[in-house]
This record gives C-alpha cells, structure tokens and sequence, in this order.
C-alpha cells in the first residue's frame, strides 16, 4: 500500500527535537500543614522572645501574646484586608550566602501566603494580665460585704486559669516575673511579710492607672476613623434655618409667624461656614446661606443658627471615649462597670462642660426631629390631595367611557370584533392620482 503525505508528515515530526521548556527563577514548594501568617515583631526583642498562649484579660479566653524577658509582654493586634478583595502575600528570604552571590537563584527562598493578614505586636501592660485574679481575691464575711484580704502574687497568680496557659513557665523567668510584680504594686496596696511582697487590689489605685493611660490616649491623638464616629459625630448639633424677610420701602418686617424651621442633615451642617468662639462651652451663630424669593416677589435671607462644642468640650469627650476603649478592651465587663461609676463620682475631672453640651444638642435634635415631622406631614397631605385629585380624574373618565360603549348599537359592537388586518382603509381609494 502506498504511503500518503500525511503518513510521512507524521514520521518526519516524531524526529524533530522536542523545545525545553523554560524554568522558572522561583521554586515554590506545596505547603503541608495549617496556612502560615506573618508576623511583625519589636526590633527590640532579644532572640529569647518566645510566643505564648495566656487567657485574655477581657474574657479568660486563650490568646497569643509575645513575651520577652527584657522588654515586657506583647498582644498581636490583626490587619487584615476586606474579604471583598482576597489577597495574598509573596514573602522573599535571603540567604547568608547572598552576600556574596548576589541574585543567585539558589540564594533565595519565596513563600505564598494565602491570606494577607499582619499580626502586629504591641505593647501591654501586664496589670491587665493579672487584673482577673486580683478583683477575685475576696472573702465573705457575716455580711453582704466583702472584704478583699493581702496575698502573695502566687496566690493570686493561681486564681487564674490554668487552660492552654504558659504563665508558669513565663514566671521561671526572673526579669518577667519582676516586671509583673512591679505593675502589680501601681494598682494594690502591699505589706511585707518576712521576705515575701503581699498584694491587695486598690480600687482608687486602678482607676487612677487606667485614667492616665486614657488621658495619654486622648493627648496623643485618637485615631482618624474612632474620632469621626465617638467624638465628632456625636458632638454635632443640627442646624436649623429661619427665614427672614427683606426690607420693604426702607423698613424691615419681621414676625415670628412668618419664621419657618426646616433641619438639616448632620451632612449639611459639618459643611456650614459657620464659625465658634472656642472660650465658650457652646456658641449660637447665624449668617447668610442663601437669598431666596417669597410669592409677592420679595428676597428673604436664610439664617443658619447652630451650636458648636468648644474644646473643653471635645477634649472632654476624647477623654472619656479613651477611656471607655480601655475598658472595653482591657478590663472585665462587670470591673469595667464599676470603673466608670468610680469615674462620675472622681473629683479631679468634672464632665460637667461635657454632659452640658450633650444634654443641649439633645434637646435641638428632638426639636429638629419634631419641626421635620411638621414639614413631613404637610407634604404628605399635599401629596395625599393630589393624589385624591387623580383618582376622581381616572374614576370620571372611566364613567364617560362606559356611558359612550352603552350608547353604542349592536352593529358598531360587532364591526369592532372584525379582522381588518391586510385590508384597504376606505379613505386609500379616494385619493388624488
């Protein structure tokens, strides 16, 4: 049988040389285990920093914290990007030997993080740490009172929970364990007893403590996004616009009825131009927004009156969203609780300026809410009448149209129902040629 083209096609590229396939710079090994995460810890911890699990301050549960014995106890703190937009992390390693070889392949190591989340180590006090154990160093006694009584840092050290916690191996270490002690002293009264230190938890101590780091907090500067949603936002007040009419033949005409009232949004009123006197503790100030013109033609001038917190004021109300944070971070909530109940009755700071404020733009927002509701309904009843006026519209046109098909004659009904698709109109064969 002869042989085809094809057949000799066929043979001649099962001879050609196969084109190698180019390598990649970059050898990515398949991961085993549980996905890794990245990590950004203190350049001044020492290389004995080991990562624990202690129970969290706040709940008991187990956490992960950095401990190192010559610069203190770390928390990690989570970045992470929206899960709307999954990403990932390319993460490079240079060998030693890189220093002498410079960019060769073998020199370096390449890892592909899955997710794109930081765990960044900070700073904490460890008073928080030991708090839980030394709110619950209480006896009872005959009464419903309880009494706290003075132990050693063991003792208080044992009440904590013992589950998934490295506190018994963090305590072998010397300077660890004295760092502990020494935060214990700022919030507890303490005796000798013999050669042992003997702990009772200070209630005026720890308000004291977490009142300065709130101040400190407060002072530094809160962040961009938790100052525009605590301390901005709740500190505005509505702006309400008044109408006032313009001079008639030389003189003004001024009435309170002809004043109308409309607020605005909290929008609205963070753009205002209006300005304040910072000395006191709210300002009432009005200026010209807009010209507008009434039914007989005259101008009008809308005035913006408005309150404004001073900075007393918003230094106040930093303050106190510090130091509710803390609190809310740090603290059990049932301490947490007492402390702000301890911090109304405190003496070295008066929210008074703060409560005096917010009991002002209080009462201007029900006033605004109420004058909106006003506006609302007289809109609705507008709105209400017009539409009342297209429905008895519809309903007459409707009865003509039923009167006008009543009036017609059986005939007219029947040449209705006919099929003149494809037909000729009458008026095709009276046209001009």
């Amino acid at each position: 049988m002869p042989r085809t083209r094809s057949t000799k096609a066929g043979a001649a590229d099962s001879n050609e040389p196969v084109t190698p396939v180019s390598s990649s710079k970059y050898v990515l090994t398949p991961s085993s285990g549980p996905p890794s995460k990245l990590f950004i810890l203190p350049k001044k911890a020492t290389p004995d920093a080991r990562i624990v699990t202690l129970p969290n301050p706040r709940n008991g549960q187990p956490a992960r914290y950095l401990v190192c014995p010559d610069t203190g106890i770390y928390e990690f703190t989570k970045i992470a990007a929206p899960s709307t937009t999954p990403r990932s992390w390319l993460v490079e390693t240079h060998l030693a030997s890189t220093e002498t070889k410079k960019g060769a392949p073998d020199d370096i190591k390449a890892q592909v993080m899955m997710g794109a989340e930081l765990y960044i180590a900070t700073t904490i006090d460890p008073v928080f740490l030991v708090l839980p154990a030394l709110v619950d160093s209480q006896v009872s006694k005959g009464s419903e009172e309880k009494k706290r009584l003075f132990l050693s840092s063991d003792d208080h050290f044992d009440k904590l929970p013992e589950e998934s916690s490295h506190l018994s191996e963090i305590l072998r270490w010397e300077k660890s364990r004295a760092l502990i002690e020494t935060r214990m002293s700022a919030i507890c009264d303490t005796v000798e007893a013999g050669d042992e230190s003997m702990f009772r938890l200070n209630e005026s101590k720890l308000l004291a403590t977490v009142l300065g780091k709130a101040k400190n907090m407060s002072a530094a500067g809160l962040p961009a996004s938790m100052a525009d949603k605590f301390v901005k936002r709740p500190l505005e007040a509505p702006v309400v616009l008044q109408k006032r009419s313009s001079p008639v033949n030389g003189t003004q005409l001024e009435s309170a009825d002809s004043q109308a009232s409309t607020p605005l949004t909290d929008s609205a009123a963070s753009q205002s131009t209006a300005t304040t006197d910072a000395a006191s503790s709210f300002t009432s100030q009005a200026s010209t927004a807009a010209t507008s013109f009434t039914e007989d033609g005259l101008a009008a001038d809308t005035i913006m009156n408005t309150v404004e917190a001073s900075a007393e004021v918003v230094e106040l109300q930093s303050l106190r969203v510090a130091f509710d944070f803390i609190c809310s971070s740090y603290v059990a909530p049932k301490v947490a609780e007492e402390l702000r109940e301890q911090l109304l009755k405190d003496e070295s700071i008066d929210f008074a300026p703060l409560d005096k404020y917010l009991a002002k733009v209080a009462e201007l927002r029900t006033e605004a809410f109420a004058s909106r509701a006003t506006t609302d309904f007289s809109r609705k009843r507008a709105f209400d009448e017009e539409e009342e006026e297209a429905r008895q519209e519809k309903k007459r046109k409707l009865e003509e149209e039923k009167k006008r098909k009543a009036s017609e004659s059986r005939g007219v009904r029947d040449l209705k129902k006919v099929n003149t698709s494809g037909m000729k109109k009458l008026s095709h064969f009276f046209k001009a040629k």
